[in-house]
């Protein structure tokens, strides 16, 4: 009865994006920025710097109050203004708060943790869900429930590039995203890559600041732009 109520309202929603376009376009890119700031007008600046560095895929995260009022005027900005950016929300771990992002336009869902009522609510909308597993028996249950793309988290505790070639032996159709620990470097990249990973997910290492403490959105871009081509170097 809880997840019927949950559905009311939500008949007519549709992600801009299929859930394996957004699969492909994260392969695609390889590099998936992960941000979030209280401020709407920074995270524009912010989005918008790593569209100009080639990114076409942004993972949004839900945390802080009112997360789900910017996420809903950042849809309106890209919409408007870039033009194949894929958006979508991270930090998200229950059905009623992925409800609330897909009727705000979220293309893709993503979890730190496994949660089946995800899940249901997601496909039931063809949107792409991609959950937070840190071991085989959770990366085949997610798999089970349709997810394209199993989130790693945090990726250097769970194991690290090791973790993926190991997975990667007998599971070599599991697409792996790890976050947490991923760094914008050649050295580090190539390992993640080179092990396996489908794309990666990226947020501080790649959010540089000045010293005066707001965000260098030149070096932003010119990070975004080198980690991609890094990226389309060392993937399989």
């Amino acid at each position: 009865m809880e997840f019927e109520f949950l559905e009311l309202g939500f008949k007519n929603i549709m992600a801009q994006y299929s859930r394996i376009e957004v699969a492909l376009k994260a392969n695609e890119i390889g590099v998936i920025p992960v941000f979030y700031h209280a401020d709407l007008e920074t995270t524009k600046q912010v989005l918008k710097a790593c569209y100009d560095g080639g990114a076409r895929i942004f993972e949004f995260v839900n945390r802080g109050d009112f997360a789900h009022e910017i996420f809903g005027e950042l849809v309106k900005y890209t919409n408007k203004e870039l033009h194949g950016m894929i958006l979508g929300v991270g930090s998200v771990v229950e059905e009623a708060t992925t409800a609330l992002y897909m009727q705000l336009g979220a293309n893709f869902i993503v979890s730190p943790i496994l949660n089946k009522k995800m899940a249901k609510i997601c496909n039931r909308r063809k949107i792409s869900w991609m959950p937070g597993c840190g071991s085989l028996s959770e990366i085949n249950f997610a798999e089970e429930l349709g997810a394209e793309i199993v989130k790693i988290f945090p990726a250097t505790q769970v194991g690290g590039p090791d973790f993926i070639k190991a997975v990667k032996g007998p599971m070599k159709f599991t697409n792996i995203m790890p976050t947490g620990g991923v760094k914008p470097t050649e050295e580090n990249l190539k390992k993640w890559f080179e092990a396996g990973a489908y794309c990666v997910g990226m947020g501080s290492q790649l959010m540089v600041k000045k010293d005066n403490g707001n965000f260098d959105l030149v070096a932003i871009s010119n990070l975004m732009r080198t980690s991609i081509a890094i990226a389309k170097k060392y993937k399989k």
